[in-house]
């Protein structure tokens, strides 16, 4: 420790000042910066970035004067291992070593050596409120670089949020951009936002600006036709998201926030070098194999000779004992009846009744004679010998308890006592219900009081509790049973090997099982404690402990009738009124033995002012019943300290080990049994942790105190074997699991002759007695003098990366943390879960109600250092409760395996959670290293590559033309059909009410496009090639106008109208592209050019600098018209203005030739003619939507019916029966559209039929979409609309992105798409494997509808551009007719995407032109036929390019982890993830109530590991409708993540994962 405090003083005295850090060398600044990130990344230690820092820097420290570096040292070692003085002490009192107080001491050591490190505190909703809004509104950092970065260079300071922060830190860019960069390997790199520090240069501002604009792009589109996917998701919601225009603020940037800063400290606390990792490996690029923890060479290993089983002094042979213990009962009852048996005291400490032993023999006999023949069922007697019978007493209640097991003995019963179960959902409740049923239990005996107060049906009858069998309930009270006749006597056999009780025990899991003890084994135990404690007849003995099992049983109800003895009950209820009154009782009866816990000596530690009148002189046995707990220590050496002067003689205390299946193990004799004095034993919490004993070691802080719990039992052979595989014996300094040969254990456990075998039977692997040994359970080893000593239980095991740990020691380094203040000291559960293919420690702990949220965090953050540092192991989970919401035992003490249940079904509610996931998760598989692809050299034969088929596809030739494929011009296509068909109808608008709203047939709409032409002509004075924005709602106006604009020979632009009542995010956007798109006037309706003009919009935009806004509400007939031929169909014919997911902001060029091919192949794949109609149900204002809503009617001449999404929100079945009451094939819609049926539908199928609508007509559904088809929403829609005859065919989705609107469309005829299973794993190395549906980690994906007519699709390889062979994963090239031209703007990013349109092979076919559609997939040659008769080819689409994660080497589709995410808990609604400086962000929709969202925490953490073997870095539980969704219905990551770090989401909670 003294080493490594005199390095932490000598580098803060190497801190460079900051006068000092300007001057640095730019070369010198360069090398620690990658100093800096080896630090970060692992790839050195800490010592050795110190030694390297230092040698750098040292040149430029200025001398420290006047201090020798050798003293640093030694006064760094002064510290609170220094008090070492007060050894010596009075003989008589515990050597000053062992007190607990040591461990306390070792607690606060260690946590000195963390004093500065900070760790982020999460945020919760009302600490949001409560945040003054100045730092909501800190202005917005200039600099273009992250924010330490800039914050360093404008002012030189320091940052210092950890002691390895305080360096100028040009690193930290590095460290923020390198995963964010690496993460996207096309060139349609990820968009601005995803880069924070992006390039500082002249063109930063510009950038800043567009990126903004992109940014609010997004908001818009969901803006006011945005299709709701959630019933809650309205509108204003996105105001959430409303970022100011400025030039400022770079998307991705962190603003000065409360939520950037936090992510920095939590960086900064994963900086620090993690233990070293364990040896991982990896087996081929499939089996990813988590790494099997290796043992380490230099572990600590067994040394001593094999132990040799530790013998028991023989059971004294005394004449006058009983053959059988109901001999004694009838011995006593009958010769010394007056004898007080039993005092019971009520809440108030007052003696209620005592019971004689006369009184306790005869009402045993009245109560087993009315057992057995008063109660009958059919004439039957209900209760035949051997039977079992279920004891139901309240724990104040001795008496009555004592006379029913007597009773049942008596009349040769088994009695089985149990808890009163006091609500129906108790915890264990269920588990003692099996018990009880696998026993065979059908009558409880109880009291009349208990009887009364459990909980009833209505029939009167006490309720069947969850899991329990029918139960009769037979009360025990006087007026109950009858007196038996004279002539009856009860059988009182000699002890056999018959049943006598059975006691419940509870295992490590939940479960409970029953032991059961015979007569002679009851009897033998009775003995050997009799003389273990030389209990002698009609002594007084106080009993504190649960009269109905373990030690209260065998010395208060068993082993005290064999004596003659009088017991004083005391009650948990009367303990908890008064923790004194069992020394209160002690001190009055003079009582020569107590029976205690710990626990109790703590409490009455507490009440001291009442001590004063207590002698305790008369004590010659303190038995502490859990003295083989190893911190019973620190209870009974703080009680001896103070209850020494009140006459307790030190030597009184006698712990004892015992467990349920071996009864009492050890015991520590009373002092005048002439036996060597107690021993102690500090031990190496290491040494344990690998199950081996090394006493003392140098390392003071991480040590265990145990005390022995005495000798082995009279008659008893004990010996210690391996915990794990076969029992051998171990050697002498080993920990072992203690084992027990004697004839007073229990047999078997009830009715599990299989768990019987391995725990009851034992043989040890070399024979040493020929009776079987028990399991005890128990840990731990003899040492000198044959004293026992206990260091744990099998039940609190843990086994973390091959390390043992038990659960005692690591509460009791929790409650050393100054535990009072903030949580209950008796409330706290460890535990571990398994997670990943290892066991992880998870801390549950009440909380104080008055403890403030900062210090509880405080303390919870000082609770992980401190188990870090004392037992070398990470907390996975911390999570503090309210107080007394844990389930309990019944008597105090925390019901654990149920506390776990909770845990992992996320039902535990807790307020507080810290999970530190990075610090104890060591076995993920290693990163991935990029394998070289195969280059251009690997030969391409014929079109094979690599030996496989080159993947590449194309739809029909569109070669042969059709009647008006003369026409390249869609204008001429309208004018055509005026002519030609003026009458016919093209457009119905449908409102809410499912009624048209307005129609235009083919000469209605050429009219109204010429009247629009002139009217921009002569109002607007417009020259041709002018950009004009089209600002409608969706319907006829939109139509008309855009054909206008192509009569008048401008470019129309479609813009999404702004919402009325959100102007504030959906304004700036309709701004933004108008100005982007040099749009030169705005055709509009008179509502909306009022509302851009309007005083609300001044507050959102500057208004004075719209261009010139024309409304066509009534425009004049026209005058003559000359419409404008374009010169070339290369010409652009409009511009296509869309946000992608990652919130870039790009317009496409669509050339006349373009449209028109656009439309023929659409025409050709749908099979479209005049007498067609055709439903569609999408928003007209980019891609594939604007492509049907408003082009190919006019191309083909089908009647569209079109639906505006937004009506869906007043009336959801608007579309399912439009297409129903117009019998239509042919429906386009978007997965918002699907979502909203399908969630607002799904119980109204019924209501829907008697409407008769009826899907039977539907031969394609098709969702338009530009992302992985939603296979389950998908296949949910068509189970549900099944009963209105959907056809379960008919659904599939259509593919298109910004380069080529249409690549994929199902279409009429054809082949069915397909469904292939995916490797998960696989899928994430860039490759694919095809699995079996159902196999593990399987994907399923679904085809993307068939290519369209005239395109051909190839997969490239993302970096090195050469063609990939078939189910090869790789970029979806495309070359077609109807491409885009190019990127009208990509704002911030137009030399990134400059070869999107225009790219050729780097190899093979080199001459053709293809677009990249920055989309992730792959093509598979099925088994099917197409149309013409070859074998179909699918194309399957993964994801895009741009959302995909890459981590850890490997690369991610976050709609994978949102599946998974969405999975782990019901209350979570929706998710999104995103990637934040190497982090994984999750973000949560809770649509529980709010006090489930920490619930949520921990169950995204591990499903995320286990399923993806990523580290989640910040989870963020938000309200249900915040994650953005634009209306295609696709999550807006990026806006997430701006939102997020602009601190704009106001979550719920957000939770730092250390």
């Amino acid at each position: 420790m003294a080493e490594r405090n005199s390095t932490g003083l000598l580098m803060m005295m190497l801190e460079p000042t900051p006068a000092i850090a300007m001057t640095l060398p730019a070369d010198v600044r360069e090398k620690l910066a990658e100093l800096e990130l080896e630090l970060s990344e692992g790839d050195i230690t800490q010592k050795g970035y110190e030694k390297k820092r230092s040698k750098l820097l040292a040149p430029y420290i200025p001398q420290i004067q006047g201090v020798d570096p050798s003293l640093l040292s030694s006064q760094a070692g002064l510290g609170p291992t220094g008090s070492k003085h007060n050894k010596t002490r009075a003989a008589n009192t515990r050597d000053e070593r062992f007190r607990s107080d040591l461990h306390t001491e070792a607690v606060h050591a260690a946590l000195a050596k963390y004093k500065e490190r900070k760790m982020p505190m999460p945020s919760k909703r009302r600490s949001v409120l409560v945040q003054s809004s100045v730092e909501a509104c800190t202005p917005p950092d200039t600099s273009s670089a992250s924010e330490d970065e800039g914050s360093l260079r404008r002012a030189g300071r320091m940052v210092s949020s950890t002691p390895y922060q305080n360096h100028p830190a040009p690193n930290v860019e590095h460290w923020f951009n390198r995963v964010i960069q690496g993460s996207s390997t096309s060139s349609s790199a990820s968009s601005t936002s995803s880069h924070p520090g992006g390039r500082a240069s002249a063109h930063a501002t510009a950038a800043n600006a567009a990126a903004v604009l992109a940014d609010l792009m997004a908001h818009t589109q969901i803006g006011q036709y945005h299709t709701t996917t959630h019933p809650d998701r309205s509108l204003t919601d996105f105001s959430l998201f409303s970022i100011p225009l400025s030039v400022h603020h770079l998307p991705g940037v962190p603003v000065s926030s409360r939520v950037s800063s936090k992510i920095q400290q939590l960086l900064n606390t994963l900086k620090r070098p993690k233990r070293p990792p364990l040896r991982e490996f990896f087996v081929d690029d499939f089996e990813e194999l988590v790494d099997v923890q290796q043992p380490d060479p230099n572990q600590p290993k067994a040394e001593g000779n094999q132990m040799s089983p530790l013998e028991g002094e023989p059971v004294g042979l005394i004449s006058n004992w009983p053959p059988s213990l109901l001999t004694s009962l009838q011995r006593w009852g009958t010769t010394h009846s007056k004898s007080p048996c039993l005092t019971a005291l009520d809440n108030a400490g007052k003696p209620v009744y005592t019971l004689t032993y006369g009184k306790l023999w005869t009402r045993s006999q009245k109560l087993a004679y009315t057992l057995l023949n008063k109660l009958s069922t059919r004439n039957e007697p209900l209760l035949l010998p051997g039977d079992r019978v279920a004891l139901v007493f309240p724990n104040n209640d001795p008496v009555m308890f004592m006379v029913a097991f007597y009773g049942c003995l008596l009349a040769e019963l088994v009695p089985v006592p149990i808890e009163v179960p006091l609500t129906r959902k108790d915890a264990g409740s269920q588990q003692i219900g099996f018990l009880l049923g696998s026993c065979g239990v059908t009558l409880a005996l109880t009291t009349e009081a208990c009887q009364k107060g459990l909980p009833k049906a209505q029939t009167g009858e006490v309720v069947t509790f969850k899991g329990w069998p029918r139960l009769l309930w037979f009360v025990t009270d006087g007026k109950h049973v009858v007196k038996p006749p004279k002539d009856w006597h009860p059988t009182i056999r000699e002890a056999s090997n018959e049943i006598a009780y059975i006691e419940y025990k509870s295992s490590k899991e939940g479960s409970t099982m029953g032991i059961t003890v015979s007569y002679s084994a009851m009897l033998a135990h009775c003995q050997a404690l009799s003389q273990a404690c030389a209990y002698t007849q009609a002594e007084t003995i106080c009993n504190v402990l649960d009269f109905k099992r373990d030690a209260g049983l065998w010395h208060g109800v068993l082993t005290s009738v064999m004596n003659r003895m009088h017991v004083i009950s005391i009650p948990y209820s009367l303990m908890k009124a008064n923790p004194l009154s069992w020394i209160q009782k002690v001190h009055t009866y003079k009582a020569r033995v107590a029976v205690v816990k710990s626990r109790d000596m703590h409490w009455s530690l507490l009440a001291q002012r009442d001590q004063r009148d207590i002698n305790l002189s008369s004590l010659r046995m303190l038995i502490v019943a859990d003295g083989a707990n190893p911190w019973s220590i620190s209870s009974c050496d703080a009680f001896l300290n103070v209850f020494q002067a009140r006459g307790l003689r030190p030597e009184v205390i006698c712990p004892c080990a015992s467990s349920a299946e071996a009864l009492t193990v050890a015991i520590r004799r009373p002092p005048e049994s002439g036996v060597p004095p107690p021993g102690k034993a500090v031990l190496s919490m290491s040494g344990l942790s690998h199950g081996v004993i090394r006493v003392d070691t140098d390392e003071k802080l991480s040590v265990l105190t145990v005390q022995d719990v005495g000798q082995v039992m009279p008659g008893a052979l004990v010996c210690v074997v391996h915990v794990e595989g076969i029992p051998y014996l171990c050697q002498t300094d080993e920990v072992g699991e203690i084992c027990v040969s004697s004839r007073s254990t229990g047999i078997t456990y009830y009715g599990l002759p299989g768990m019987t075998k391995n725990i009851f039977e034992v043989s040890s692997g070399a024979p040493i007695s020929d009776r079987p040994f028990t399991r005890t359970s128990l840990l731990g080893f003899i040492g000198p003098d044959k004293l026992v000593f206990i260091v744990g239980k099998m039940d609190g095991l843990m086994t973390v990366s091959g390390r043992r740990h038990n659960a005692d020691d690591v509460v009791a380094t929790a409650l050393a943390v100054e535990p009072m203040k903030f949580v209950y000291r008796g409330r706290i559960a460890v535990f571990s879960v398994s997670v990943l293919h290892d066991e992880r420690i998870v801390v549950v702990a009440e909380q104080r109600p008055d403890a403030s949220e900062e210090d509880s965090f405080q303390w919870m953050s000082r609770v992980l250092q401190a188990i870090d540092s004392i037992h070398q192991v990470g907390v996975y989970c911390l999570a503090l409760v309210p107080a007394n919401t844990l389930p309990k035992a019944p008597l105090g003490g925390i019901h654990i395996s149920e506390t776990k249940q909770r845990f992992l079904e996320g039902a535990l509610h807790p307020c507080n959670v810290l999970m530190c996931p990075h610090t104890c998760v060591t076995n993920l598989p290693k990163p991935r290293q990029k394998q070289p692809e195969a280059g251009p050299a690997s030969m391409i034969v014929g079109n094979l590559v690599a030996g496989k088929r080159i993947a590449q596809a194309c739809g029909r030739d569109v070669t042969q033309l059709e009647d008006n494929d003369q026409f390249l011009y869609m204008q001429d296509v309208l004018q055509w059909r005026a002519q030609a068909t003026p009458d016919h109808s093209l457009f119905l608008v449908l409102n809410a009410k499912g009624t048209v709203s307005s129609t235009a047939s083919c000469l209605q709409l050429h009219k109204r496009a010429e009247r629009v032409a002139v009217a921009l002509m002569e109002k607007g004075r417009l020259n041709t090639g002018d950009h004009v924005a089209l600002v409608y709602p969706p319907g006829i106006d939109l139509i008309a106008t855009f054909y206008g604009c192509l009569y008048a020979g401008c470019v129309p632009v479609t813009v999404r109208p702004p919402h009325p009542q959100n102007l504030a995010t959906t304004l700036p956007t309709v701004k933004m592209i108008v100005e982007v798109s040099k749009s030169v006037c705005i055709l509009t309706t008179q509502a909306i050019m009022k509302l851009l003009k309007s005083k609300e919009a001044t507050a959102a935009v500057d208004v004075k600098s719209w261009p010139l806004v024309l409304e066509t509400d009534d425009l004049p007939r026209k005058k003559s018209f000359q419409m404008y031929k374009p010169p070339t169909p290369e010409m652009l014919a409009y511009l296509d203005f869309s946000v992608s997911t990652t919130g870039i902001l790009a317009g496409v060029k669509m050339s006349h030739a373009a449209t028109s091919a656009l439309c023929r192949s659409i025409k050709l794949q749908c099979e479209l003619y005049p007498s067609r109609q055709i439903a569609i149900c999408l928003d007209p204002y980019c891609g594939l939507g604007f492509a049907l809503w408003c082009l190919c009617s006019v191309y083909s001449g089908h009647q569209s019916i079109l639906v505006p999404p937004l009506e869906l929100e007043t009336n959801v079945s608007l579309w399912l029966s439009a297409v129903s009451q117009y019998k239509v094939r042919v429906t386009f819609c978007s997965y918002s559209v699907m979502e909203m049926c399908t969630k607002g539908l799904g119980s109204q199928t019924e209501a829907l039929r008697l409407r008769s609508v009826n899907l039977s007509c539907v031969r394609t559904c098709m969702v338009v979409a530009e992302e992985r088809p939603r296979i389950t929403l998908t296949q949910s829609f068509s189970k549900i609309f099944k009963d209105l005859g959907l056809s379960p065919r008919a659904v599939s989705t259509t593919f298109g992105c910004r380069v080529n609107v249409a690549i994929c469309l199902q279409g009429t005829s054809g082949p069915d798409p397909t469904t292939v299973y995916l490797d998960m794993r696989a899928l994430r190395h860039d490759r694919v494997r095809l699995v079996e549906r159902g196999s593990p980690h399987s994907l399923p994906l679904m085809e993307s509808g068939k290519i369209l007519p005239g395109v051909k699709v190839i997969i490239a390889n993302t970096e090195t551009k050469g063609p990939l062979g078939d189910s090869h994963l790789g970029e979806v090239w495309v070359s077609s007719p109807h491409n885009a031209t190019g990127y009208y703007t990509v704002y911030g990013e137009e030399a990134l995407h400059a070869d999107h349109f225009n790219t050729k092979l780097s190899f093979g076919d080199t001459h053709t032109i293809w677009a990249r559609t920055g989309y992730l997939g792959f093509l598979r040659r099925t088994e099917l036929t197409d149309a013409s008769g070859e074998r179909h080819d699918a194309l399957y689409v993964v994801g895009s390019l741009d959302e995909t994660l890459e981590l850890r080497g490997m690369r991610y589709h976050p709609i994978d982890i949102e599946t998974s995410v969405i999975r782990s808990h019901k209350s979570i609604a929706e998710c999104a993830v995103f990637t934040w400086t190497n982090l994984l962000v999750v973000v949560v929709e809770l649509s529980g109530s709010e006090h489930e969202a920490l619930d949520l925490v921990p169950l995204v953490t591990n499903v995320v590991l286990e399923e993806h073997y990523l580290i989640v870095g910040v989870v963020v539980v938000v309200d249900p409708g915040v994650i953005p969704i634009n209306s295609r219905g696709e999550k807006q990551r990026m806006h997430l993540r701006d939102g997020f770090l602009a601190d704009q989401l106001d979550p719920i909670y957000v939770a730092y994962n250390m």
